[in-house]
């Protein structure tokens, strides 16, 4: 199965689910003429049953009709109980249909699920990919903080999975892991690095989207995986396109400096070219061009033919960068794929046109050429109309005004009547921008005066007055039919312009301002608000003017507006009155009252609504709404200087070095130690020849699946070499003639190798033939990564497989080679993962090897006595709430006398009060499930100022739950509590290193747990790194024989499990703690505790 099938399941919100629900609609059975009495009681009784048979086809089809039902938009979750009993499932089709159906209720079944969290893990390590991957989005969609630990460990396993669908899922899950819990961050941003260095196109976008949620500051990670991101875009699947386009876009912004200098430097550059060399010196003696980055042209370069995407969100994401990065002679390739989009549905249309407004204000030259595509269609909405009279609005000048106002006299007769009044409103715009044409946008907005809608002539009033204030002097006669149309017009935002109009311009009709006065005084009480107070001012302006005709009806309409019910108008009646009409307590300000009232005013401005939209990023939230939305990540400003681009530089030499000795190595130290015969030597120098001749072929693809065979050539090399180090061990102490046995068995192991190679050889030209035949045969060779490395069988695991199958019974007998496998001195997790040779076990023989333990390690591992640390004590009962009695508890770590699975506790009593207290004992225990505890027997009395100490034994089941009782005295209990650090639910053992080093290797994978530590280097002497490390847990020391690594030892009290603690200082100032254990959650928790101790001063 290809792994492109599986790019879209996760983002595309439940599309498996509905995929699978289009296959069980066929088994769903109608309901017909008994749906309406048919109880669903009844529907889920019978599911139930189906689920609980033994057959699978019964149960396979039960998870088809629920998983329909959950298609369908139905409630499925009283079925949790009986299909999370199927998660353990041997079918892999029934178990698939229940992980789909877990990811759908586990957040809301949280207990259920977490009773099934063991069978997860498991899951976790199956050998088929869509169950890993499945797992893993179960196991991050349960929303519990008690499993973020346990979620964390899986999303690092899952990081350095072969597959790249695991690998994608695991991005997801970061980002649900950290809304989860924020603290994570610093370990997420860890796995976030590590798979940014991914070369697969599955996960490329995954990550980066994780990048953009939990650290998008974090530029620095980028610097390196810039140009491989930037190669990779063409072959991402289209929502991670989108995502690493609008990342990029932010970090061009941070990293190079702005390509729209003066005299845009890459026009000058180019004329140059035919110019002599005597105009080039004097033009860069004047200016000093500018030069785009390499980089910086890469992302500009690779983006472009992504233009041509059947997606829009892709096309509008390349849009947006060529705008915000893009030289401005540059950006019009954008145009015409923009308007490309304008065929597809309204939604897409209504974001296009929005960017489209934006972009026009600014850079009109660039859709110009496109202006008849914008004319708006019957069938189009109001919304889309809108926008698209916007643009054209935008776009208008003396070339082509001409005909944008032919049709807009179309539109003015739209049925659509607020689309109309939008397009007079665009006349009116029209008219101010372009003076040619005001005097017949005006004369033809009078004739729409005539126009039977009110709205339509409403609207036109308005425009007409902001037309009129730019030029009044000119336009007397317009007033006048204006002042005419007032007894028609019943809009009040036209009737308050027209008195408006008539007011500002009242000495240049003296003789039809009085009568319209005279009219709105009659039906002053009826009018709406608005047009009260132009009334009011109107009377205002020509009891200033004419008061002679006007005094009276002034006054009366004062008196009138006195009274009024709105307190605005009674407000600016009183202002008026005392501002025009003098009298004793008039103030200075009556004086000035004509030069109030009758002041020049200011034309107003007619603008876009979208003019101040482009300090938002184009193709964002923020930008449609015009409002910042939260997660919106500001564009910076250009630096003024470009930072060093050598930081995204890689090379390329050292990372194959890294690779391909990696074999190697592990081949010659344990040989080059066990032989020393010459013949011996020279069979070494040809098996290194023969590798190095071999090692061509595996790298000669940058692709995924070489990637992953590489890893699993040299995980089979390494079996090779550690049987042979062994067995070389056993011929060292036995006889010669093992030893000639021993040479004859190395020299059968070569020549299996030598056919291995050859095998791998015509695989690997097999798939070449196949990509040559593809239908994208020159795209880049990530793409034959995916079809690779996306399929259930992996081909490495299958050719570690075939050599075990090979080899003989005796090589195969000796039972510490599954020990080796893990035991390995360079162990890197990331080239060689542990997940490696999963696949070429079956399933029943991986959950007995995870059940198996060394039985030797009882013999090795023992108690030994704790490194002495002052006792901290804790407040069990202060002496205000215990009436005089107080308490603190201790930890001596020491083993407790009363039971093995004890930890022991010290308690001291104090009787601060001055009368004897009697009876002390411990009452009522309210302890979690499985916990236990011994009391101390009771204390008859407990003299004045005196005390006691007493001990308890608590088992707290290896968890850091609390315990709580009641402290009872002879009149009074009260409630307490303990509950312990992390630290001393532990007991110190004694072991040597290299038992140490053998349980290490048994414990990795989820069982390992890591951290990076930064401090001074004094703070790394191994005096105060035993003192920190003792003084947070109860751990023993381990001798090592390397100075610059500190093990510590320890075993749970409760289950016996260990706990390997690692401090590894590395160059600088920097170390690695890392913690083995089983139980996952402590030794989180643990790493949570020691990470700041070892980190601080």
């Amino acid at each position: 199965m290809s792994s492109n099938s599986f790019a879209y399941n996760e983002q595309s919100g439940g599309g498996e689910a509905a995929e699978l629900g289009q296959e069980a609609t066929s088994t769903i059975s109608p309901s017909g003429a008994f749906g309406l009495f048919s109880s669903d009681w009844k529907k889920n009784e019978d599911l139930k049953q189906m689920l609980e048979s033994n057959k699978d086809s019964a149960k396979l089809d039960a998870m088809k009709r629920i998983v329909g039902m959950i298609a369908k938009g139905k409630n499925a979750s009283e079925l949790f109980p009986a299909v999370v009993k199927n998660v353990a499932s041997k079918n892999i089709e029934i178990k698939k249909l229940v992980y789909v159906y877990l990811v759908r209720y586990a957040e809301e079944q949280q207990d259920l699920a977490l009773l099934s969290i063991s069978t997860f893990q498991r899951a976790l390590k199956d050998p088929n990919q869509l169950i890993r991957a499945s797992a893993l989005r179960v196991l991050s969609s349960i929303r519990v903080p008690i499993i973020v630990p346990v979620m964390m460990l899986a999303i690092k396993e899952a990081s350095a999975d072969l597959s790249p669908y695991v690998r994608k899922n695991a991005a997801h899950a970061i980002q649900k892991l950290y809304s989860l819990d924020p603290e994570q961050k610093e370990m997420l941003i860890e796995v976030i690095e590590k798979l940014l260095k991914d070369k697969s196109t599955l996960v490329a976008g995954s990550v980066v989207m994780a990048f953009e949620e939990v650290c998008p500051d974090r530029i620095d990670l980028i610097h390196r995986n810039y140009r491989k991101l930037c190669n990779l875009l063409v072959d991402v699947e289209e929502w991670g396109q989108v995502v690493i386009i609008h990342m990029l876009t932010r970090y061009a912004r941070t990293q190079f400096v702005s390509p729209w200098r003066e005299d845009d430097g890459l026009e000058d550059s180019e004329k140059n070219f035919y110019e002599s060399d005597e105009e080039e010196k004097e033009k860069t003696g004047k200016k000093k061009p500018y030069a785009m980055d390499p980089d910086h042209r890469l992302l500009i370069r690779n983006t472009k033919p992504l233009l041509q995407s059947r997606n829009a969100a892709v096309v509008m994401a390349v849009a947006q960068l060529y705008w915000h990065i893009s030289p401005k002679s540059e950006a019009g390739v954008i145009s015409k794929s923009l308007v490309r989009l304008l065929r597809s549905n309204r939604e897409v249309q209504y974001i296009v046109l929005q960017n489209i407004a934006t972009m026009s204000i600014q850079r009109k030259g660039m859709f110009e050429p496109y202006l008849k595509s914008f004319y708006v269609r019957s069938t189009d909405p109001t919304m889309i109309k809108t926008l698209k009279l916007e643009i054209l609005t935008n776009l208008a000048n003396e070339a082509n005004i001409s005909t944008l106002l032919r049709e807009f006299q179309t539109y003015v007769r739209s049925q659509d009547k607020q689309f109309a009044a939008a397009t007079i409103q665009t006349i009116g715009r029209c008219a101010t921008s372009i003076t040619e044409v005001t005097d017949t946008c005006l004369s033809g907005l009078v004739c729409l005066l005539s126009n039977r809608d009110e709205i339509v002539v409403a609207e036109s009033v308005v425009v007409i007055k902001k037309l009129l204030q730019m030029q009044p002097a000119q336009h007397g006669e317009i007033i006048k039919h204006m002042a005419r149309l007032l007894d028609s017009i019943t809009v009040p935002v036209a009737r308050a312009s027209i008195l408006w109009l008539i007011g500002e311009n009242c000495e240049r009709v003296p003789k039809i301002a009085p009568d319209v006065l005279r009219k709105m005084a009659k039906s002053f009480t009826s009018e709406d608000d608005l047009v009260k107070l132009q009334i009011l001012n109107l009377g205002a302006k020509l009891y200033l003017t004419n008061s002679k005709q006007t005094k009276l009806l002034t006054q009366y309409i004062l008196n009138l507006g006195k009274y009024d019910q709105n307190y605005d108008i009674r407000d600016r009646t009183r202002f008026i009155r005392q501002l025009i009409v003098p009298n004793e307590k008039s103030g200075a300000l009556s004086k000035y009252a004509k030069k109030i009232f009758l002041a020049q005013k200011p034309a107003p401005l007619l603008e876009s609504p979208f003019k101040d939209r482009d300090h938002f990023q184009l193709g964002t939230l923020s930008h449609t709404l015009n409002i910042k939305a939260s997660g919106y990540l500001e564009l910076s400003n250009w630096p003024e200087v470009a930072p060093d681009p050598s930081v995204r530089n890689v090379e390329v030499i050292e990372s194959t070095k890294e690779w391909t000795p990696l074999g190697k190595t592990k081949k010659e130290k344990p040989v080059k130690k066990f032989y020393s015969e010459s013949e011996e030597e020279e069979e070494e120098e040809e098996e290194e020849k023969e590798d190095e001749d071999e090692d061509p072929s595996d790298s000669s693809s940058d692709s995924e699946s070489g990637s992953g065979s590489k890893s699993g050539d040299t995980g089979s090399s390494s079996e090779d070499s550690s049987e042979d180090s062994s067995s070389g061990q056993d011929s060292e102490s036995g006889s010669e003639t093992d030893a000639e046995h021993q040479r004859v068995a190395k020299r059968n192991s070569k020549a299996k190798r030598k056919s291995d190679s050859e095998d791998r050889e015509k695989k690997n030209e097999k798939s070449k033939a196949s990509e040559s035949s593809s239908e994208e045969s020159s795209s880049i060779e990530e793409s034959s990564s995916e079809s690779e490395s996306g399929s259930d069988s992996e081909p490495a695991p299958r050719k570690v497989a075939k050599a075990k199958e090979r080899k003989p019974q005796q090589e195969r007998h000796p039972p510490s080679k599954d020990v080796f496998l893990l035991d390995l001195d360079d162990f890197n997790p990331v080239s060689t993962p542990v997940a490696i040779p999963t696949p070429a076990l079956s399933p029943s023989l991986i959950a007995d090897l995870e059940g198996l333990n060394l039985s030797t390690s009882a013999s090795v591992i023992n108690v030994s006595t704790p490194v002495f640390v002052p006792t901290k004590t804790h407040e069990l009962l202060h002496r205000m709430h215990g009436k005089g009695l107080a308490a603190n508890y201790c930890f001596p770590r020491h083993p407790c006398i009363f039971g093995d699975k004890m930890v022991s506790v010290q308690i001291t009593l104090t009787n601060t009060s001055d009368r004897k207290i009697e009876n002390i004992h411990i009452g009522g225990k309210r302890l979690p499930v499985g916990m236990q505890m011994h009391v101390f027997h009771p204390i008859d009395s407990l003299e004045p100022e005196g005390s006691v100490t007493v001990s308890v034994g608590i088992d707290f089941c290896d968890s850091t739950q609390t315990a709580s009782f009641q402290l009872c005295t002879k009149d009074d209990s009260f409630n307490v509590s303990i509950q312990p650090p992390v630290g001393e639910l532990l007991l110190p053992v004694a072991m040597s290193e290299k038992d140490f080093k053998k349980e290490q290797g048994t414990l990795t994978g989820m069982n390992e747990t890591s951290a990076t530590l930064i401090a001074a280097p004094q703070n790394f002497t191994p005096s105060k790194i035993l003192q920190k490390v003792v003084n947070v847990a109860n751990l023993g020391a381990v001798p090592s024989s390397q100075d610059n690594v500190h093990r510590f030892a320890a075993k749970t009290v409760h289950s016996g499990s260990l706990m390997l603690v690692t401090v590894e200082l590395k160059e600088g100032s920097t170390a690695q703690l890392i913690i083995n254990t089983e139980k996952t959650v402590i030794g989180s928790v643990l790493l949570r505790e020691l990470k700041p101790v070892l980190s601080q001063g």
